[in-house]
């Protein structure tokens, strides 16, 4: 029965990530797919806002407005730091929304758009710089379109790699115990018919910390599916990663 895994499920987050969800109320860091809004979301109803494509805009359904957030493309290291100017409802699948400004000055992949998300932390000087960034970005904003927004490359000289193969991993949770994160491992594999021993495994990652993983999965739409089914069973603090193996 599907409560019966949702008493697990609770139990165990009480007792390993209850403290860690603490820890983010002070600084939160996470990684996931960007939706890259379309101006037709708003009108079918798949975003609730309005966002302005030539502009760069991002919303995240945990922060307020006027939060800071760093948002980076590890395939290339380019960043941006975008202040919240309003809140929406997205698809859940997806971390953050960001509009095609945003996108393209991260270079983001349209298929495969990761990110790894930051919050930051005002402080007085930050804040001046930032004001000034903010500024020259919307100067620039208000005289070029879309398609004109360009970053150069620090590495201009370099050859171009060919882009290879990512693979991707769902987080599942975090553990103090791994004895914990067997127990749920075990119970998933028993519950749920998209999990075998193959494709769900507890990783040690210090002498108190062990995660509970799924994957890896090459197919977005894959990641997807099983991202959903985990959602519809219970699991709130879900994260995805790149698989360095």
């Amino acid at each position: 029965m599907k409560y019966k895994i949702l008493l697990i499920i609770i139990f165990l987050y009480s007792c390993s990530a209850g403290v860690n969800r603490n820890i983010t109320k002070i600084s939160y860091n996470t990684s996931g797919f960007a939706y890259i809004y379309n101006e037709t979301d708003r009108d079918n109803k798949i975003v609730s806002k309005k966002f302005d494509n030539t502009k760069i805009e991002l919303s995240h359904s945990r922060f307020r407005i006027g939060t800071l957030i760093k948002i980076t493309n590890p395939e290339n290291n380019l960043s941006s730091t975008v202040k919240i100017n309003k809140r929406s409802n997205y698809p859940e699948f997806y971390k953050i929304l960001v509009t095609e400004a945003l996108a393209t000055k991260l270079k983001l992949d349209p298929k495969t758009p990761f990110v790894e998300i930051n919050e930051i932390k005002k402080n007085k000087s930050f804040v001046a710089e930032k004001a000034k960034t903010f500024n020259e970005e919307k100067k620039i904003h208000s005289t070029a379109p879309v398609t004109n927004v360009k970053i150069d490359n620090i590495s201009k000289n370099e050859a171009k790699k060919p882009k290879k193969n990512v693979n991707f991993l769902i987080i599942i949770g975090e553990f103090y115990s791994k004895e914990s994160a067997i127990i749920l491992k075990d119970t998933l594999i028993q519950k749920m018919t998209s999990f075998n021993s193959k494709n769900i495994f507890v990783k040690k990652i210090n002498k108190n910390k062990y995660e509970l993983y799924t994957g890896s999965y090459k197919n977005v739409n894959d990641l997807k599916d099983q991202f959903i089914n985990l959602k519809n069973y219970g699991f709130e603090e879900l994260e995805v990663k790149i698989d360095e193996n």
